[in-house]
């Protein structure tokens, strides 16, 4: 399994337990095997991890369950890295109730998908910046995702570091989550208050965060 090598080590150890032989490889590496769908050198099927029918069709049933539990949801935000979260929810709600806003959130060190809605067309980010927040944002937007994604996404809300620290912070405090920073992301940009009035389903996805560093960034 090619993996990038500043991924959590809590991250690592879980596939390693599973029975994963890991590749680390730097993040330009990895995003280069994203875009060419391999990697030479490792052999095997290779599964992309957002661009890939059933991961996106699996991505879709959360949108049922919000639906069932939560039917006057006027906002769905989701953290958008390459794309594949927000296609199934997007795609599924879209298709059921088309008057919920579908919403992406990036942190501001890596929004792709914010320019490129802005510029009307897939766009790179060449001023990415490696952040704690790894699991979202990303120094492009694939051309084929971007298609997935304009016709079911209606924005993108970018936030800063701190505002995505802030929202780790307080899911500690309130409801004991322990979210990384693509997890956070869209709670921090319903904070900001741009996805207009509730309710509003903020999608936290992803717990894959060492607790030295996430103590290290919550603290006041």
């Amino acid at each position: 399994m090619v993996a990038i090598e500043t991924a959590p080590a809590s991250k690592l150890e879980r596939m390693k337990a599973l029975g994963a032989r890991l590749v680390p490889v730097p993040y330009q590496g990895a995003w280069k095997a994203l875009d060419e769908r391999a990697y030479a050198g490792v052999e095997g099927t290779f599964i992309h991890p957002f661009d890939d029918h059933d991961f996106i069709a699996g991505h879709g049933t959360m949108a049922l369950e919000i639906l069932e539990d939560l039917p006057g949801t006027t906002a769905i935000i989701g953290g958008i890295g390459g794309g594949g979260l927000m296609v199934g929810i997007g795609s599924a709600i879209k298709a059921l109730r088309p008057e919920i806003r579908i919403l992406g959130a990036e942190p501001e060190t890596a929004a792709p998908f914010a320019r490129s809605l802005a510029a009307g067309s897939a766009q790179p980010f060449p001023e990415w910046v490696s952040s704690f927040v790894d699991g979202a944002g990303g120094q492009s937007v694939f051309p084929r995702m971007w298609e997935r994604m304009k016709p079911v996404v209606d924005g993108c809300i970018v936030v800063s570091l701190d505002e995505t620290k802030r929202a780790m912070r307080l899911m500690a405090e309130k409801t004991r989550v322990i979210a990384e920073g693509a997890g956070a992301l869209p709670l921090a940009a319903a904070l900001t208050g741009k996805a207009g009035q509730g309710p509003i389903v903020a999608i936290v996805s992803g717990g894959n965060i060492d607790l030295t560093k996430f103590c290290a960034l919550i603290a006041p």
